[in-house]
């Protein structure tokens, strides 16, 4: 049986872990970002952006209160009912069956509580279990991005993904009509 998960807001006490995930190189070459980050510099960032509205950044809990993982919902646009879906899964964790159901408590959040028509992803090309998953999840492809991200010394392109409000409930509603 699968743990249960949780998602709960950021704490400055969650810092520490959050600065181990950010310093992963393999974790963070999936965030096109760069894997190195000072924990002055991540407490810093907490200070700034804690009361942001722009963003929502969640501890993903198991029933054992494990920390699994983060996920974010960033550049969250209220005119135009929009934000960006991020996650991160800790190493120690991948490969069982988490983000599934991580990537459906954002969703329901995003649409159900914050009213977001669309929310997307951005994700490498060579990431075919992502893009798999997204698709699953009910996430389509947009647009195509050439040599969008320099990871591990060469230049990737990338694919951004969408899902909208009225789609992903239509799909809520057939799942529970045919389980």
């Amino acid at each position: 049986m699968q743990d249960q998960l949780f998602l709960r807001a950021l704490e400055r006490s969650d810092l520490r872990f959050i600065h181990n995930l950010n310093n992963n190189r393999k974790i963070m070459s999936y965030w096109f970002e760069e894997p190195y980050e000072s924990f002055d510099e991540l407490e810093e960032l907490y200070n700034r952006h804690i009361h942001d509205n722009a963003e929502r950044r969640f501890i993903v809990e198991n029933d054992k209160k494990e920390l699994i993982g983060l996920v974010e919902l960033i550049e969250i646009d209220y005119i135009h009912s929009r934000a960006e879906f991020q996650i991160i899964i800790n190493t120690e964790h991948q490969g069982k069956g988490y983000a599934r159901s991580l990537i459906y408590k954002a969703l329901d959040y995003s649409f159900s509580i914050l009213n977001l028509f669309k929310v997307y992803l951005l994700v490498a090309i060579d990431n075919e279990k992502a893009i798999h998953l997204y698709k699953d999840c009910g996430f389509v492809e947009e647009g195509h991005f050439v040599k969008e991200f320099f990871i591990n010394g060469e230049y990737k392109d990338a694919k951004r993904m969408y899902i909208l409000q009225d789609e992903y409930f239509a799909r809520q509603k057939a799942k529970e009509i045919n389980p």
